[in-house]
């Protein structure tokens, strides 16, 4: 993204402000993703910006908005990922020549436009995630930028969490909701049988 497209510091804050009210109402992992990788990239002025998660030993690129076609969909090992060594290190990692730096797996940044990035983990203690920020050209983002980034970040830490947490309160109470519908149907006492008409006709009175 050229200089003359690159966000005021007004602008970024209120495109960060609005992000992060966005996520505080979030209610899927799908709308986090969508908010996230709009705001990583606006708030920073990059020419892409990916959501990453952690799934097990691998990172997961879930989505990306950017120029040109990255990793969305991808699947990397942790220790063969710049977004792996955020994780595992629990910091960011500010590149602002890629070339330069053996952490990053050249071969599969050759196809992209990338020259330059910043990545943070998503979760400082434990991290689920990472937030990955890339330029087209070499340059290196300023302290302010990376606390943006890192503020988003953190913000999706906690929607994340959230949802994690609503989802599992939601089949808790979705057991529990079945196992009495269980308890109900075994307990129901039966209908009642009908009695045998034969046994209640009375013989008339006088037979023999």
């Amino acid at each position: 993204m050229s200089e003359a497209t690159k966000p005021t510091p007004a602008e970024a804050t209120e495109q960060l402000i609005d992000a992060v009210q966005r996520l505080s109402s979030a209610r899927n992992t799908a709308e986090i993703t969508n908010i996230v990788k709009v705001a990583a990239r606006r708030v920073t002025g990059a020419d892409g910006a990916c959501f990453v998660l952690r799934d097990d030993e691998k990172c997961y690129y879930v989505d990306e908005d950017a120029i040109a076609p990255l990793w969305k969909g991808k699947r990397f090992p942790m220790e063969a990922c710049i977004s792996g060594w955020v994780m595992r290190n629990r910091q960011p990692a500010l590149i602002p020549d890629i070339y330069l730096d053996d952490r990053i797996p050249h071969d599969a940044y050759r196809v992209t436009f990338v020259k330059s990035l910043a990545v943070v983990p998503i979760r400082s203690l434990g991290p689920v995630g990472a937030i990955g920020v890339y330029w087209a050209q070499t340059a290196c983002p300023t302290p302010t930028e990376v606390r943006w980034l890192q503020s988003l970040a953190d913000s999706t830490a906690l929607a994340l969490e959230y949802v994690r947490s609503q989802t599992e309160t939601n089949k808790a109470r979705g057991m529990e909701t079945h196992a009495h519908e269980s308890a109900g149907c075994a307990t129901q006492p039966s209908a009642p049988q009908p009695a045998d008409s034969c046994a209640c006709v009375s013989s008339p009175s006088g037979s023999r």
